[in-house]
């Protein structure tokens, strides 16, 4: 069988990118000056997980959110809010009605975190009794 030269003028094969590379960029959350570390601060906003979740069935009155996220107060919900818009996490939309009606809704960018954010959420429904169990065992200081 005769072998068939590879002609030296085909380009080389474009290199993996690293880990984390995006656009040409490296990311390296563990780099204390990365900027993903901000996203993963905003991500891990203690009401950021309810806020996303309670929008994964479609856009939400400001009133219907505070209702569905118990425990939250008005000025976090709209700090949250404000931030994942911000972000491009969240859009929020003004109807011009009398009364003013505003909605809050995913981007696409946001609802992308829906898949993550099942993941977490379904972990820590199943590792409840795990995490209740170590936490007994610990000794109160």
């Amino acid at each position: 069988m005769d072998l068939i030269p590879v002609s030296s003028t085909e380009p080389e094969p474009e290199p993996e990118p690293e880990r984390g590379a995006v656009m040409g960029k490296a990311y390296n959350v563990m780099a204390a000056t990365c900027p993903s570390r901000t996203v993963l601060h905003r991500i891990g906003a203690r009401w950021t997980v309810f806020v996303v979740n309670a929008l994964d069935d479609g856009p939400h009155r400001f009133s219907e959110l505070k209702r569905h996220i118990r425990g939250i107060t008005p000025k976090v919900l709209t700090e949250t809010l404000r931030s994942l818009e911000a972000d491009g996490l969240v859009s929020r939309h003004e109807y011009d009605e009398n009364p003013p009606r505003v909605e809050y809704a995913l981007t696409p960018l946001g609802r992308s975190l829906l898949v993550p954010l099942r993941a977490v959420r379904l972990w820590a429904e199943e590792h409840v009794p795990d995490i209740e169990a170590a936490r007994a065992r610990r000794p109160t200081p």
